[in-house]
């Protein structure tokens, strides 16, 4: 697998701009030139400088550098991506392979429950959960993650309804293994695969998804630093401090499409389709 990654260029260069931007997520408050300013400390005296040796990506409106807080901003954009495709995995994928597996009424009351919330954007349907519970990164996770489930749950169930008619699964149902024990020591294991497939596309529009909630007030908070809120300042300078917009757009743009091109790398590896022609 590894060897039919490395011959897709775009999804390995892809791989190392992640891996790039999370390791400068942790690393933020060692590589951040000016820490404090990160954190919200203003500097009116250098207020929307352009890009210099000082500060390579320039200041925003109360002089704060752009690059500090662009680094201090990819920890909430990285880990609302992370964490709630990671929570809609934990939610969607069991319920979607005990659907599959046990159909009849649980795979109707499931799946009707599901289509409820496919029913409704998922934007929208983010943005009435985020301002019901109060903005906040925190409450932002659990909007997400709730409109981001379903999707793994119909995924899964596709799955399940496949696996279960397997000669292993005859087999361990022949030798009297219990079902719930079935669905977690055989069903789920052969559903993750193509979960973790699709979560790989799903953290970058997971991070676009929370940028968009942060840009119109119901994500992070200012002074805290965040690639969506500092957009929402940044709109009102564009004409003459372009660059205050340009960079945090750009990192957004960079990571979504990294993502993009990484999973669609990943979903050829695991089709053994592609590995044979390779």
């Amino acid at each position: 697998m590894w060897r039919a990654l490395r011959r897709d260029r775009l999804a390995l260069i892809s791989l190392f701009i992640i891996l790039a931007i999370v390791l400068a997520a942790m690393l933020a408050p060692w590589l951040a030139p000016y820490p404090k300013q990160a954190r919200g400390a203003s500097n009116l005296s250098e207020r929307l400088s352009p890009p210099s040796r000082t500060h390579l990506l320039g200041t925003d409106d109360i002089g704060r550098d752009i690059l500090s807080r662009m680094l201090y901003g990819s920890r909430p954009s990285l880990s609302i991506g992370f964490l709630v495709v990671g929570m809609a995995i934990t939610i969607g994928m069991p319920l979607g392979a005990i659907a599959g597996f046990f159909g009849g009424w649980m795979d109707q009351t499931i799946m009707r429950i599901t289509d409820v919330f496919l029913s409704f954007p998922a934007l929208l349907l983010a943005i009435a959960i985020s301002a019901a519970l109060g903005p906040g990164l925190r409450n932002v996770m659990i909007a997400i993650g709730l409109t981001w489930w379903p999707w793994y749950t119909r995924l899964a169930r596709a799955q399940a309804v496949s696996l279960r008619e397997q000669t292993f699964v005859e087999a361990a149902r022949a030798i009297g293994v219990r079902n719930m024990t079935i669905v977690r020591q055989h069903i789920l294991p052969n559903v993750l695969t193509p979960c973790l497939v699709q979560a790989t596309t799903d953290v970058g529009s997971a991070i676009l998804m929370g940028t968009a909630l942060s840009f119109i007030g119901l994500g992070v908070q200012l002074p805290h630093a965040d690639w969506g809120n500092m957009l929402t300042v940044a709109r009102m300078y564009f004409a003459e401090a372009p660059w205050f917009a340009i960079f945090p757009g750009l990192a957004i743009l960079i990571v979504a499409m990294s993502f993009n091109l990484l999973g669609d790398g990943v979903r050829d590896v695991f089709d053994p389709r592609t590995r044979r022609r390779g």
